[in-house]
């Protein structure tokens, strides 16, 4: 039986890592509580544990981890920016993530946001649920017909933008390794991510966190962007500079703003604060918006993507205690 210690679980974790697991092999130790310095003492004499994107794994975490006897270190994610990769390499620690789990479920809750937050659909619904029958503030605009500006065209992003070519929309794309034969087959331009903004009535973000695109939107490409255009970013909270993003808001230089991330999520998305009172200033002057939408990370929250996740984790797992090689494109 091998021994593994999750992290920051939910009882979706749980219900879909223990279906995937042969019960006579895997021993799963779930925790609520995220992997930090002093948390990674719980994974004693453990060979693996499992970490979600809010866990911290930087140096301290991992050689304590090490000193446990950890020695495979498996995210439930695609990103890494919260891992010390040189750390674990020195430490002998092997990395694992999940590099596509469901492209599908981030790129249609990217649709879902927009649709919501454009046609007012969230607004609507509290009101008739208040008996409130009337269509005053709830205009929105046709996607068919106005231009798309989709940053990023990995897997998500690729999606995405075929999607909004179903809409009958304009799409322009940027990425520093773009894909033209991709591009041709599906009626999307490639242009310089200055155009993309300053043409574009609705900018969506599918780029990875690296030091190069960490506040890829700060005051002055914000700044760039259309007058009244929208704004969405189902990828990760760092790339969008949250001052900035507000100070725009403010100025009425937005449109409408729609985020499954936030820049400073860790410890507040996936938990319940209903009875508390919000910390952070910042995401409760977002909330305060009428043309912003924000939903807790949940993009990738659908059956497929959890089984997925749960497959690959499990099958690594399986594959480093036997010996054998990981599963393609998971090993960092």
């Amino acid at each position: 039986m091998i021994p593994v210690h999750v992290y920051d679980t939910k009882p979706y974790d749980r219900q879909y890592l223990q279906a995937a697991a042969p019960a006579d092999k895997v021993t799963w130790h779930f925790h609520d509580f995220r992997l930090t310095v002093d948390s990674a003492l719980a994974a004693q004499h453990a060979p693996v544990v499992c970490i979600f994107v809010n866990d911290r794994a930087d140096r301290p975490t991992l050689a304590r981890l090490h000193a446990a006897g950890v020695r495979l270190l498996a995210l439930r994610c695609a990103g890494f920016n919260n891992v010390d990769l040189a750390a674990a390499r020195e430490l002998g620690i092997s990395v694992v993530r999940v590099p596509a789990y469901s492209p599908h479920a981030v790129a249609e809750h990217t649709i879902a946001l927009l649709l919501t937050l454009n046609r007012r659909i969230h607004q609507a619904y509290q009101r008739v649920r208040e008996h409130n029958f009337s269509l005053n503030g709830l205009v929105g605009f046709d996607v068919c017909g106005r231009t798309v500006g989709v940053v990023g065209t990995g897997r998500i992003g690729r999606i995405t933008a075929q999607l909004f070519r179903g809409f009958e929309s304009k799409v322009l794309a940027y990425d520093p390794m773009p894909a033209p034969e991709w591009a041709a087959q599906h009626g999307v331009t490639y242009t310089r991510f200055d155009e993309l903004l300053a043409a574009s009535d609705i900018v969506t973000l599918h780029l990875p966190l690296t030091p190069e695109t960490h506040h890829l939107l700060d005051a002055g490409t914000i700044g760039r962007m259309k007058p009244g255009a929208f704004l969405i970013n189902t990828s990760r909270g760092k790339l969008i500079d949250t001052a900035a993003l507000i100070a725009a808001l403010k100025a009425r230089h937005l449109g409408g703003v729609a985020l499954d991330v936030y820049e400073e999520e860790e410890g507040i998305f996936f938990e319940d604060l209903s009875g508390e009172v919000l910390q952070d200033d910042e995401l409760s002057r977002l909330l305060t918006f009428p043309n912003v939408l924000i939903t807790s990370h949940q993009a990738f929250l659908t059956h497929e993507a959890l089984s997925e996740i749960a497959r690959v984790t499990t099958e690594n797992i399986l594959r480093h205690e036997s010996g054998g090689v990981f599963l393609p494109g998971t090993m960092l």
